[in-house]
């Protein structure tokens, strides 16, 4: 019932290790196999070069970063992934969808100066910009869609030694699809509850003879949003890639992504001054224009990535990647004062915005193994060079008119202020990064690891008045200690930057000190600590994880409480500690589960003249949130899963006198596999309707997140 497989790009050598067993099923068998052999006839093995391939399920042996040199079990760091199999039984569809579910996640709103799309929050800190695509930092704040990606890597703690500037609370990492070595058509065909129709084609072609195979990704998606009035989404995409040189030293793959989307744009009920909780109406309440308010956005990706294996020790891969983006919207923020709301009245002005990102990356990576007497090294260097570009279009003008409407009873069709276009003129910002990193893996002993990392960046950003250059050391290491084959306790350190005008262009005005603007300021440094261990239980089956860390940036940006100028004189303290459960307690019941603690605090931080928020709870951050989804097979054909999630209060402002309230959400799932080729599936999400909040904006309005819906799913494959 899930995707087919794909080659791990992961690649482990050993020189100690006995045979690995080439299933999951038979993984608990060849390892004892290969301890009574190895306790009877002690033997030294010739270096052997592994290649993993994904199976079904939860559970996964590796990251697909060649920057993690060393197995999930033994890397130094906390890191969840959400797998092609986990997003096809929870019916997820965007990257919102799987944040979702994942404890630790929280989500901010955009709205205009700060646009719209996927902004989530990681251990405490904005993640915007951290998003990745194979590796790579995808520009422009987008909603990003599923439909090409094998799997989530969501990398935890400061991390800019692995992935540059930003990364401070970690990255998420999208994996895409690309040739597999077999023939295959595979597709599916979704109808539900508001209108839903989705559809999904995955092809696949292979020619042993030209050692090259071809993949096609589609999708076309169609629905209201549950539980919401008038808002409605439309998206379609593509993603063919093709691979030449398979089986050979030398290989290459070219591919392409476009998505592109036409929706309406929603930002949810009003805010209460009197209360500081979202207004007490409908849910379905709507608060926009449906002859008005629109958004449109377009992605496109083409990249070229060249690999050529030296030997079985040494690997050269070279990335280059183009990518645009596009985002165009008008919609309507509902904003009710205290005066108002008793007067059952609100606001519905609009904001606009018009922007288009571009970029131009080319990363080159060098991996493998050798050894210096005793230690052996498993390394990943590598070069990378970027030039980002982010034009905003004043293509709309200010709002004149706030476009007073009912409450309780909100009209879309209302008379309205009309937008007026802008004067045309346009505000460029340019990212210009060069880097250059080392990761390396050393086994000191059977027992014992030592993972280093170093990065440099030479980051300079500017818009038409000014510029900044930051030039940056980042760090990661991490001691591992193995008491037995299938366990790690580990302690690690890693640093992060934050550089002024980090995200300019893709933040407004009312993220504060830390928002997108930009001056002369050195960047801000963050330092984590974090001690955790991993276990492989029941066979390697199932993977237990737990660590405590702790986060700190103690020259946060802040504005000065006299001169109401930005400073680095701020602090701010993320403490905490998670859980987590991933794979097969048997061989029919499988689970992902995992709870995440958060004391997320501004210990100094300062908003305009005689302000501050000093000991205040972070804004956006739930201190308490927790998942769980499990299936079982009832037969060989019929599964059953569930699931809930659980997210604590939230703050939503820096005073914290508003806030989101804490809530569960329940979802079900059926499936049946009818034959080798037809699998059905049923989904009920938001089992008892909840009516919840996924973010807000500052406190002015809470974006609602959707109510129960159904759906029924047919995936072929032949």
């Amino acid at each position: 019932m899930s995707s087919p497989a794909r080659p791990q790009p992961w690649k482990l050598w050993s020189t100690s290790l006995g045979l690995m067993a080439l299933s999951e099923a038979s993984l608990g068998a060849a390892a004892e196999d290969a301890k009574r052999h190895t306790e009877a006839t002690p033997v030294t093995l010739a270096p052997t070069h592994v290649q993993g391939v994904h199976q079904p399920g939860y559970k996964r042996e590796a990251s697909d970063s060649v920057k993690f040199t060393a197995p999930l079990r033994e890397t130094p760091k906390s890191v969840t992934i959400i797998t092609d199999t986990l997003m096809q039984e929870r019916a997820v569809s965007t990257l919102t969808d799987a944040l979702r579910t994942t404890p630790g996640i929280t989500f901010g709103a955009g709205e205009g100066g700060t646009p719209l799309g996927d902004r989530p929050f990681i251990r405490g800190f904005e993640a915007s910009t951290d998003i990745m695509i194979d590796g790579i930092r995808d520009v422009g704040r987008m909603n990003h869609e599923v439909f090409n990606y094998e799997q989530i890597e969501i990398v935890k703690g400061p991390g800019s030694a692995y992935s540059g500037r930003g990364s401070t609370g970690g990255t998420i990492n999208l994996i895409s699809k690309v040739p597999q070595q077999e023939d295959f058509s595979a597709g599916s065909l979704t109808l539900g509850t508001d209108h839903q129709r989705r559809s999904t084609l995955d092809l696949n072609q292979y020619l042993p003879e030209q050692n090259m195979a071809l993949r096609l990704n589609a999708m076309k998606h169609e629905a209201d949003t549950p539980g919401r009035d008038h808002v409605q989404v439309s998206r379609w995409g593509v993603a063919p890639s093709v691979t030449f040189g398979l089986n050979t030293d030398t290989r290459a793959t070219l591919s392409y992504y476009h998505l592109q989307t036409d929706d309406m744009p929603d930002q949810g009920i009003p805010v209460s001054e009197i209360s500081g909780k979202p207004i007490k109406v409908d849910r379905d309440n709507f608060y926009g224009f449906t002859q008005r308010d629109f958004r449109k956005t377009s992605a496109d990706l083409a990249t070229l990535q060249l690999e050529h294996d030296f030997n079985d020790h040494l690997t050269l891969r070279n990335t280059t990647r183009q990518g645009r983006s596009m985002q165009d919207y008008v919609m309507s923020r509902p904003i009710s004062t205290a005066a108002q709301e008793q007067a059952n009245t609100v606001q519905r002005a609009a904001r606009g915005r018009n922007v288009v990102n571009e970029s131009l990356i080319n990363q080159t990576d060098i991996f493998g193994t050798f050894d210096t007497g005793s230690i052996g090294h498993r390394y990943s260097a590598g070069l990378e060079f970027s030039r980002e570009r982010i034009d905003v279009k004043n293509r709309y003008a200010s709002p004149k008119n706030s476009n007073l409407g009912d409450l309780n009873h909100p009209n879309p069709k209302d008379p309205f202020a009309p937008v007026l276009r802008g004067d045309g003129q346009h505000t460029v910002t340019q990212h210009n990064n060069r880097a250059v990193y080392v990761m390396d893996t050393l086994a000191l002993h059977e027992q014992w690891d030592l993972n280093l990392g170093v990065r440099y960046d030479a980051y300079h950003v500017r818009d038409p008045s000014q510029s900044n250059r930051s030039n940056m050391w980042t760090y990661q290491s991490g001691i591992v200690f193995k008491p037995l084959p299938y366990g790690s306790i580990y302690l690690s350190y890693g640093t992060s930057f934050n550089p002024s005008g980090e995200t300019a262009g893709q933040s407004g005005g009312a993220d504060g000190a830390a928002g997108g603007r930009l001056s002369n300021l050195d960047p801000e440094k963050s330092r984590s600590l974090e001690l955790g261990t991993k276990w492989d239980l029941l066979n390697e089956r199932l993977a237990l994880t737990a660590a405590v860390f702790k986060t700190e940036k103690t020259n946060a940006r802040t504005y000065d409480p006299i001169s109401n100028e930005v400073t680095l004189d701020g602090d701010v303290e993320v403490k905490g500690f998670e859980v987590g459960a991933t794979g097969h307690l048997t061989d029919q019941w499988e689970v992902m589960a995992g709870y995440t603690y958060l004391d997320a605090k501004t210990v100094k931080y300062a908003s305009g003249r005689n302000t501050d928020f000093n000991g205040n709870q972070m804004k956006f951050i739930a201190p308490n949130s927790a998942s769980l989804w499990s299936t079982y097979m009832l037969t060989d054909r019929l599964k059953v899963g569930a699931g809930a999630n659980y997210v604590g209060e939230r703050y939503t402002n820096d005073e914290n006198t508003r806030s989101l309230d804490a809530y569960w959400r329940y979802d079900a799932m059926l499936a049946y596999r009818v034959n080798k080729n037809l699998d059905l599936q049923f989904n009920v999400l938001n089992l008892t309707d909840k009516t919840y909040y996924d973010a807000s904006h500052v406190g002015m309005f809470a974006t609602v997140a959707p109510g129960r819906s159904a759906e029924l799913a047919a995936n072929v494959r032949f």
